[in-house]
């Protein structure tokens, strides 16, 4: 073997031995924080889960206050509404029995008056129809409807009748004062399903849902219950027929009356063909002097002056007279609540209106000529 030869063997190089990793435990990479052990994982889930059921729980809990609450304040909003609609339909009721109660009222002005009234009732039952009207209330919400309809349908109809209530047919007008009578029990009807049904229903929304302090409106659209005898409506309307619509039984013997005379001021008429020149003023009134000339006390006797010019509208007054007595003469003032045309030819009608009973009434009325003058 030669030297070079010797010299040519690959060199051993000796690798240092890897050392086992220990067991049960694994090391983290450097630079990286060490992992959590099961423990302190489990602890941290369950404070998680802990503080998301607060979180939901707390969310339930606003919502459901923030749902009571918007309910509450809806109770408490329908029932002010509707107590301003009942106070507001009160008023319509007096304002109908005031214009109802003006004799002084032209029929046709009369008519019109009314049928303004039931604009007004047909104005609050459709902003009855347009409530928020909360679940609880639909009850209460029904029935004042119910109440509202009856209401403006009975003020539109007794409109319809005023001409016919206040004209010279007999047998037409007393029909007609029927059926005015008849839709009073309409008026007795509404504050009947208001007062217990309306209130009830309401009264008990506000208290399942504990709201307390709340003022219910109880209303009541007709005071007077002497409005449903046909012989007070009659009356209380000047109308034609008053004497023949009482159903107490009549009384035997003569009824009726004969008008005596008429005077204006210190001037006493003469009938037709004479012509009277009476001073104008803004207030002419009448004196009408009638004698009883029955067997029989009459009560609520109604006595009526019409002046009717050649042009233009007609002036009519009634006035009523309590009590008059068999045999005895009764007086009545009648003004005319304005002033009647000047420097023409007008017409008054002077007349005692039939009463119940009276068969002749020839001498019932009398028309004079009469010119008044500035």
């Amino acid at each position: 073997m030669s030297f070079f030869d010797e010299g040519d063997e690959p060199r051993t190089t000796r690798r240092p031995r890897e050392r086992p990793p220990a067991r049960g435990r694994q090391r983290a990479p450097r630079g990286s924080a060490a992992a959590p052990d099961r423990q302190t994982l489990l602890i941290r889930q369950g404070v998680a889960g802990v503080v998301a059921l607060l979180v939901i729980v707390l969310l339930v809990v606003g919502i459901n206050s923030c749902r009571n609450s918007a309910r509450n304040n809806s109770l408490r909003d329908y029932n002010r509404d509707v107590g301003t609609i009942a106070s507001e339909s009160d008023e319509v009721g007096q304002q109908l029995f005031g214009t109802l109660a003006q004799e002084s009222l032209q029929p046709v002005d009369q008519q019109t008056q009314i049928s303004q009234i039931r604009v007004r009732a047909q104005q609050q039952a459709r902003r009855a129809r347009d409530l928020d009207v909360p679940g609880d209330m639909e009850n209460a919400q029904r029935n004042l409807l119910l109440a509202l309809d009856l209401r403006a349908d009975a003020i539109d109809k007794i409109a319809r009748e005023i001409p016919a209530a206040r004209g010279d047919q007999e047998a037409a007008a007393e029909a007609a004062l029927n059926r005015v009578t008849g839709e009073m029990q309409a008026f007795v009807a509404s504050d009947v399903i208001y007062l217990q049904r309306v209130v009830p229903f309401i009264s008990e929304a506000l208290a399942d849902a504990d709201i307390g302090g709340q003022r219910i409106v109880g209303g009541r659209f007709m005071d007077d219950l002497t409005w449903l005898e046909s012989a007070n409506v009659a009356r209380r309307l000047g109308a034609e027929a008053a004497g023949g619509t009482s159903n107490e039984p009549l009384a035997p013997g003569r009824h009726g009356h004969g008008l005596v005379g008429v005077s204006v001021g210190n001037n006493a008429l003469q009938p037709q063909p004479t012509t009277n020149r009476i001073p104008a003023s803004s207030n002419v009134t009448f004196t009408v002097r009638f004698e009883n000339q029955g067997e029989n006390e009459e009560t609520g006797v109604r006595v009526r002056v019409r002046v009717r010019p050649q042009t233009g509208r007609a002036i009519s007054v009634t006035r009523t007279v309590d009590q008059t007595n068999p045999g005895a003469e009764a007086q009545v003032n009648i003004p005319l609540g304005q002033a009647p045309p000047t420097g023409t030819s007008t017409t008054v009608t002077v007349e005692v209106m039939r009463v119940r009973g009276e068969q002749n009434v020839d001498n019932n009325a009398q028309d004079y000529t009469v010119i008044f003058q500035r």
